[in-house]
């Protein structure tokens, strides 16, 4: 059968986006087909789980935090000034400051930038952070749809809704996946816009040869346990502009121009030496974990691109996706059970998976006086997106049981 499209903001249109090459599955040793599911008591397709993260630190990481426990600096230092200026060189910005964590960066973007009272765009499909700091600021957050096709924001449902009173857009490269850089910039210029890109999830993504770093007024980044480069906790702010820099620096502790002399209001929102050296480490093996990450999505392509009804993601036309997610869309339409049912499937096949998210962010309540509509496109993905494990510990034999399992629970559970 066919499989059904999302539904698609009015107007949306583009052409189709690029897919990564795809490498060849390896075959599979078991008749998923005619194989009861494990969660209907048959066996499972991996008796050991396969970890949906590859959280935690190695012997490398554990050596460079130690040598700063025993040199006694233990707050913010040289290491955090040798991790901004080795982040900034390997995203191509200008700046970088180390703070606290994701939200903290957002924070620190948004202060200088938005003004209280102005209207923001940010998209509906996003982790809530990006658009609660602007309601910590002050400022309306306006709720746009998402592409579907790539997931990130849509930029012409973007266009549409903006006003006199619209200051900025705040654009989310989505799972690892860029946004549609040139129309977002675009969209800015004519408008008079700033431009602040939540990079939480894309560490050492790239958009037509560039790193984020290039784009827009600013990037904020999450080193967060679970991100492709984790500090445990942690958060970068980038930017291009040597004014900018310097209110974020000011920001960040407490707008302090000398000991005990500070020049305005700010927050203590510093990364300590040992975070930082724990992120120094990991550039060290960024670009091969990246290329790892990347190998193991284009296996996976191949394998959901075997299965009807479940649809591998799209990379953004232009763009370098770093898989942070590997988000697999599902047709309901297809399947005698929605997508938290065939998630329990899955996870009873010893795939762990996730969901992300469960909730537009305008179906949230925390964000119910702002919300006049609910974006279809977003409100379909809620429904409809799992992901499986992608991360660069995999081995071969795991991501051929994901596939696997996939193809198990989609013949057992299609319409």
């Amino acid at each position: 059968m066919c499989p059904a499209p999302l539904p698609t903001t009015p107007g949306a249109s583009g052409p189709p986006t690029h897919r990564p090459e795809r490498a060849p599955p390896m075959p599979s040793t078991t008749p998923a087909a005619t194989t009861r599911l494990a969660i209907d008591g048959g066996a499972p397709v991996s008796e050991t789980p396969i970890p949906m993260v590859a959280a935690g630190l190695d012997q490398t990481d554990i050596d460079a935090a130690t040598e700063v426990l025993r040199s006694g600096m233990l707050r913010q230092g040289p290491r955090a000034k040798a991790f901004e200026e080795r982040f900034a060189s390997m995203t191509d910005a200008a700046h970088a400051l180390t703070c606290a964590n994701g939200t903290c960066a957002l924070q620190l973007a948004y202060e200088p930038l938005i003004q209280p009272g102005d209207e923001v765009i940010v998209p509906a499909w996003t982790y809530i952070a990006t658009a609660s700091m602007i309601v910590a600021r002050g400022a309306t957050p306006v709720f746009c749809d998402a592409d579907p096709r790539t997931y990130c924001i849509d930029v012409e449902d973007a266009a549409r809704r903006v006003t006199s009173r619209t200051s900025a857009i705040a654009a989310t490269h989505l799972y690892g996946n860029p946004v549609e850089i040139d129309a977002v910039q675009a969209l800015a210029q004519q408008n008079g816009l700033r431009v602040i890109y939540d990079a939480a999830q894309a560490h050492l993504a790239r958009y037509k040869g560039r790193g984020l770093g290039a784009f827009g007024d600013a990037v904020t980044y999450s080193f967060y346990a679970t991100k492709n480069i984790s500090t445990g906790e942690g958060g970068m702010v980038t930017t291009n502009n040597a004014d900018l820099a310097r209110s974020v620096g000011l920001l960040r502790s407490h707008g302090e121009t000398g000991k005990y002399l500070h020049e305005s209001i700010g927050f203590n929102y510093r990364m300590t030496d040992i975070e930082a050296a724990i992120g120094l480490s990991q550039l060290d093996r960024a670009d091969a974990m990246t290329k790892q990450r990347r190998a193991n999505a284009a296996a996976l392509d191949a394998l959901v691109g075997t299965i009807d009804g479940l649809h591998a993601p799209t990379q953004t036309e232009g763009a370098e996706h770093v898989y942070h997610l590997y988000a697999v869309r599902m047709d309901r339409n297809a399947f005698a059970c929605d997508r938290d049912e065939f998630v329990k499937a899955l996870q009873a096949e010893g795939v762990q998976c996730a969901v992300h998210y469960p909730y537009p962010l305008t179906r949230q309540p925390a964000f119910a006086k702002w919300v006049e509509e609910h974006p279809p496109v977003s409100d379909a993905l809620a429904k409809s997106l799992f992901c499986v494990p992608v991360h660069q510990r995999l081995s071969g034999d795991q991501i051929n049981k994901i596939g696997e399992a996939l193809a198990k629970v989609a013949d057992a559970k299609r319409a």
